[in-house]
């Protein structure tokens, strides 16, 4: 058993990793607050966590990350007050086009859900209007015809090739016979004959 004073090895490792790793998110913090002071851009909360790499979670968690950039923003503000302002109604400008476009585009998704749903009522009820047509009465003796004509049809094939040899050993024997009547008459007509 462990003394609860005492942590294992496992979780004092574990605790100095974490310690680390959020040292060096605050470092971090403090070098993307310096950067965005040096090239006069607008501090944020988004600004700080996109140049630092770090979650904006962990920028309102973290009470000394907080403190940087909630002094950071308060220093911006003195030197520029007037940007600022336009800066956020430019951004709620912004935020109210998308909003509307935003806005119009659902009720256009919402129309045309409706006008599929109708579409698709529709064709259900065409299907089941045809399904009910049929009884299992008429399916069934629609399916003997079916297999009545396949028949007969298998047997008109067969009487067909029938048939064709037929006509193939007729049509032989015609050529030999025209050819036996030329002989023929070529005898006759010959004065040898």
């Amino acid at each position: 058993m462990t003394n609860a004073a005492v942590p294992a090895p496992r979780t004092a490792a574990a605790l100095a990793a974490r310690r680390q790793k959020t040292e060096a998110a605050l470092q971090r913090v403090h070098k993307a607050i310096a950067r965005l002071r040096r090239e006069k851009a607008q501090v944020s909360v988004a600004a700080v966590a996109r140049r630092a790499d770090v979650s904006r979670t962990f920028l309102y968690d973290n009470p000394e990350a907080r403190a940087a950039i909630a002094s950071a923003m308060t220093e911006a503000g003195e030197r520029r007050p007037g940007m600022l302002v336009e800066q956020d109604d430019e951004r709620e400008a912004s935020w109210r086009e998308r909003a509307l476009n935003a806005e119009e585009a659902l009720k256009a998704a919402h129309a045309e859900i409706r006008t599929q749903r109708t579409r698709m009522g529709e064709l259900l009820g065409q299907v089941r209007d045809l399904e009910a047509e049929w009884t299992e009465e008429a399916i069934q003796r629609i399916n003997t015809e079916n297999t009545a004509l396949k028949q007969r049809l298998r047997q008109l094939a067969a009487d067909n090739r029938t048939l064709d040899e037929r006509l193939k050993a007729a049509r032989s024997n015609l050529r030999f016979q025209d050819r036996r009547v030329a002989d023929l008459e070529a005898q006759l007509a010959s004065p040898d004959g």
